[in-house]
């Protein structure tokens, strides 16, 4: 497969992918394709991913229902819906949705106006992509990742330039669970709750945080109470764990194999470490060392949590 072919697939990964980064936002679809309305440029339109995390507010809500019209490619009427609102979001929204007559000058204006905002640098890369300006493309993503590297729009910029690698980041797999009541809180709360439980000296809550940090696509974040979590609890396989998971990039994937390759000397029997070194080697596409990785989390906690993910792991592999 080309490189532009698997970059143009990733795009629409994309799309596919921005709700899982939140709470409970709804899951979007892919764009249905359009005839291409010029020879210069690619059929349909760009994806519209908007990164709302888990606001509950009607502007939110008016967005997500413009975003879903959007996506099943109702740009007329998504345009009406994102032109009753002025915020960077709707007025993004509305750029795409005028696509392509001005969208590539709104973005820009976008850009000038929000210079460190990543949601508007990973669209209009979007929209220089489907304009086929590739090469400028490439450097929108780069932007995004530069100017707000905390953010899940950078995530799904690197998600475009390492587009040989799994989609998204790693998310730590715990062992343990949320406190009571915590499914039946509005999501809102539900964040509100394990930032506050964060803040206390106890690493299962800093553990918890980074998870929902993570989710939300905010991997410094992550990473700060992941590495909060290691320093309180140094004996913990799995604080120690989650730590390195945190320090995983796309870009420098090394250091996180440097933190997590030493901990199965350390701890041999640790089911969490095995399943996530497993799961850090999936993200590399190294099927085969994944493979063996995920056997041994199985085996080690044949009837706990983490062997049962290791399995469900197993099961989706390819046979081999």
């Amino acid at each position: 497969m080309s490189p532009e072919r698997r970059v143009y697939l990733l795009v629409g990964a994309a799309a596919l992918a921005a709700a899982a980064v939140t709470v409970g936002a709804t899951a979007l679809t892919a764009d249905r394709p359009e005839p291409t309305r010029s020879r210069g440029l690619r059929a349909g339109a760009p994806p519209l991913v908007l990164d709302l995390g888990v606001r509950v507010d009607t502007e939110a809500r008016a967005l997500r229902d413009a975003q879903r019209l959007y996506a099943r490619g109702l740009r007329k009427q998504a345009g009406g819906a994102f032109a009753r609102y002025s915020s960077p979001e709707a007025r993004l929204g509305l750029a795409l949705a005028r696509w392509p007559e001005g969208t590539l000058t709104g973005l820009e204006a976008l850009a000038r106006e929000l210079p460190g905002s990543a949601l508007v640098r990973l669209h209009e890369g979007f929209a220089l992509f489907w304009a086929r300006r590739d090469t400028q493309a490439q450097a929108a993503w780069r932007a995004a990742v530069r100017v707000q590297p905390d953010s899940a729009s950078a995530v799904r910029a690197g998600d475009l330039l390492h587009p040989k690698l799994a989609p998204g980041l790693p998310t730590f797999v715990p062992t343990f669970r949320p406190p009571p009541g915590f499914a039946r809180l509005s999501p809102p709360r539900q964040l509100a709750l394990l930032a506050a439980r964060a803040g206390r000296p106890d690493a299962r809550a800093k553990i918890l945080y980074g998870v929902a940090l993570q989710r939300l696509g905010r991997p410094l974040s992550a990473r700060r109470q992941y590495q909060a979590a290691a320093e309180l609890a140094p004996a913990d396989a799995e604080a120690q764990a989650a730590a390195a998971v945190g320090l995983f990039t796309k870009a420098a994937p090394a250091r996180a194999f440097a933190r997590l390759g030493p901990l199965t000397r350390r701890f041999p029997q640790a089911a969490t470490v095995r399943f996530h070194l497993g799961l850090l080697l999936l993200w590399l596409g190294q099927i085969e060392e994944a493979r063996a990785q995920l056997r041994a989390a199985a085996s080690r906690d044949p009837s706990g949590p983490i062997g049962r993910a290791a399995r469900t792991f197993l099961g989706r592999l390819p046979s081999g």
